[in-house]
């Protein structure tokens, strides 16, 4: 049940990162936090439809929101996203995700760049 669950709302994530308005959302909120008005100010779409993009990022969980004064102010959940994604990408290609893992433990560069050594480290 609690696999289910957590399907469900992994699901709810993707579904959340489907659209290009919220992932530049999320983008934008990578170097802090934005009240809703400056979000809505770097979009060519109306103030309401920033609100409901916003308000399917939070019930993904994706981003978290505070009120200060009659501002609205939205974070980015960086835990959530990662957590969510990473579980995708262990399943999906769990091979990749060990090697990677590893080198970045052993000081190597990441998947994907030269090694100096030109050997393999699994």
């Amino acid at each position: 049940m609690a696999e289910q669950i957590t399907r469900d709302d992994d699901a709810g994530v993707f579904r959340a990162l489907a659209d290009p308005t919220r992932r530049q959302i999320l983008e934008d909120l990578r170097s802090g936090e934005l009240a809703a008005g400056e979000i809505a100010g770097r979009f060519s779409i109306s103030a309401p439809s920033i609100s409901r993009h916003l308000g399917v990022l939070k019930g993904a969980g994706l981003v978290t929101e505070r009120r200060e004064g009659n501002r609205i102010l939205y974070s980015l959940a960086e835990d959530r996203l990662a957590t969510s994604v990473g579980r995708f990408l262990s399943a999906v290609c769990p091979e990749q995700i060990v090697l990677r893992h590893t080198k970045w433990r052993s000081g190597g560069e990441p998947a994907g760049t030269p090694q100096g050594d030109g050997e393999q480290h699994a």
